[in-house]
Formats: structure tokens, sequence, C-alpha cells
């Protein structure tokens, strides 16, 4: 079995448009042990993470969960999608973090197509995605664009 055969048709960089916006099948709930053990691994300090009786007094009534969670979860929902056909990660610009996510919050993905291009190697292209996530009250909590090399079905696809 090729490799090929394992991965969408939807994903290679013939089958993505200019203007495509795609709301990702699942969502995520941020769960403690996730939020301080990564908090924890990049040495994050900020007690909003990890101190629930001082977080109970402060403006946000709970703890918070670290930036760097939100943004992974939100670009991992995405990945099924949009990274399925990735030969290499080129940038990823405009991170935004928009609201406070907290633990228990559940997160969905949305991607947009902005661009395409050819690349400088015949088997695949550049494509430039928007991802935003929301919470489950729809209200957006992250943006960002993330710029990829993506297969061309052409050369990767089953034969």
């Amino acid at each position: 079995m090729k490799i090929a055969t394992l991965t969408s048709r939807h994903s290679y960089f013939e089958a993505l448009t200019v203007g495509q916006v795609m709301r990702h099948a699942r969502g995520k709930t941020v769960e403690a042990i996730e939020s301080v053990m990564l908090t924890n691994l990049v040495m994050n300090s900020a007690p909003g993470h990890f101190d629930e009786h001082a977080m109970k007094s402060s403006p946000f009534g709970r703890r918070v969960t670290y930036g760097g969670i939100t943004a992974a979860l939100v670009i991992g929902l995405a990945s099924q999608d949009t990274a399925e056909n990735v030969l290499a990660e080129i940038g990823l610009t405009g991170l935004r973090l928009k609201a406070s996510v907290f633990l228990g919050d559940t997160l969905y993905a949305y991607s947009e197509v902005v661009a395409k291009e050819d690349g400088d190697r015949a088997d695949a292209g550049i494509v430039t995605f928007k991802h935003w996530g929301v919470n489950q009250d729809g209200v957006l909590v992250f943006e960002c664009v993330r710029t990829a090399l993506v297969k061309r079905e052409s050369h990767w696809g089953q034969r």
C-alpha cells in the first residue's frame, strides 16, 4: 500500500482553492493535564496558570490556559484537513490570542485558503492558510496565518 492511499484527496495542492473555508470536524476540550503539563514544560511560571486560589479573586475568576496551548490545539485541529499532505512548514505569522481560554472550554477550528503559488519544486506548491479558533460559545479566541509546502496529487497521489 502506498502511503498516499491513507491521505485525503481533498488536501493536495490542486484541490485547495483560494477562498475555500473549512470548519474542521473535531472540537477539543482543554483539560487540566495538558494545560499544566505544557505550561510547566515551557517554564511559564505565571500564577494565572497554576494558582486557582489567587485566580478566584482576579477579574477572570479562574485559571487561564497558556496561549501556546490555545495555538497548538487550534492548529492541531486544523491539521487533518490542512497538514496531511504537507512536505514542509514554511511560516507561522500573525498569531493573535483574541480572548482568554479557560480549563473546560472546548475549542473549534476553521481555516481559509488565502493564497496559492507554485513553489520551486514540480511536486509541490505553496499554500497560505488563515486559521482561527472559537470556543464553545462562538467567541474568537485565536488566529494566525500559516504557510506550507503542499504535495501535488499529480506527483504524490495514488496511481
